[in-house]
């Protein structure tokens, strides 16, 4: 196969995609700018919210199967992996580190005959980031996992489990280690 066609089908694949990220550079460079990133985003995404940023250097898989809410900032190193079967919802005012990973499926490891990589997924679920919650950088966000609303996730935490609304949870696995309450509550 000629260079030639090498390029022309990897635009063609580009436009097509389901998909933004660096590994797709026929629309990659759009995310440098506001205005082409802004018309990108509305174009590819399920939901794209007012002032929501997507920054270059993330990757979203499956964009029709992600919403991302108003004034929610995905930063570069984020990865967002849905698929055909299952969403990510990134609600309003939702704060991101970089390097935050979320997966809506999972490898397959039951048996011991065949490769691991032969095996498949399991089922894939849902991930909800409910309004206002805070997500520390590099933390993963694993299948089913809902993060409640004004809640924090710990930087590098791996969160496998719900996380309720106003509560802290940190480490690998991520644990709840705090409830957040208003100075009102407090006294």
């Amino acid at each position: 196969m000629s260079l030639i066609t090498e390029i022309y089908k990897k635009i063609k694949f580009c436009k097509q995609a389901d998909r933004i990220g660096p590994d797709i550079p026929f629309t990659h460079w759009r995310l440098h700018y506001k205005s082409s990133m802004t018309s990108l985003c509305k174009k590819k995404f399920h939901f794209f919210g007012k002032n929501a940023d997507f920054r270059a250097g993330a990757y979203a898989v499956t964009c029709s199967q992600i919403s991302i809410g108003e004034n929610v900032v995905v930063r570069p190193g984020t990865m967002l992996f849905a698929d055909e079967y299952e969403k990510i919802i990134i609600e309003d005012n939702v704060m991101m580190g970089a390097g935050v990973h979320f997966y809506v499926n999972n490898h397959k490891f039951d048996r011991t005959d065949i490769p691991i990589i032969e095996q498949g997924y399991y089922p894939s679920k849902q991930i909800r980031v409910k309004e206002g919650a805070w997500i520390g950088a590099n933390s993963i966000i694993l299948p089913g996992v809902t993060i409640g609303q004004n809640s924090v996730v710990g930087a590098g935490s791996i969160v496998t489990k719900n996380v309720p609304d106003f509560s802290v949870a940190v480490g690998s696995p991520a644990k709840i280690i705090k409830r957040i309450s208003s100075s009102e509550e407090e006294h």
